[in-house]
């Protein structure tokens, strides 16, 4: 199963309970900074114990990213679970938050 997203609150959780249900499981974040990158890295500390998980870090808008995940593993499932959160940020960058999470 392929999570975008992973390294997130909610990404991370999925991963969790995709792990504890025994799938393997790639983990796909560009860990950006919109809130503290260290609390994703723990997350993604904590899921990197379990040898069903791998983590790649990348962008979701990186097109030839993406497609290298599908050429290394056999993914037969996505969750996209990556987008940029928060409002405020939304209004100040809109152009970002349309490539993103629309595009």
């Amino acid at each position: 199963v392929l999570v975008t997203g992973a390294a997130g609150f909610i990404g991370s959780h999925l991963c969790d309970e995709l792990l504890k249900q025994q799938n393997k499981v790639i983990g796909f974040d560009n860990l950006n900074d919109y809130y503290n990158p260290e609390i994703k890295r723990r997350n993604i500390d904590h899921l990197s114990q379990n040898p069903n998980f791998e983590f790649v870090k990348g962008d979701i808008r990186d097109k030839d990213a993406v497609v290298s995940l599908f050429n290394k593993w056999d993914i037969n499932s996505v969750v996209h679970m990556a987008a940029m959160v928060g409002v405020r940020y939304s209004i100040q960058a809109p152009d970002e938050y349309i490539d993103v999470n629309i595009r």
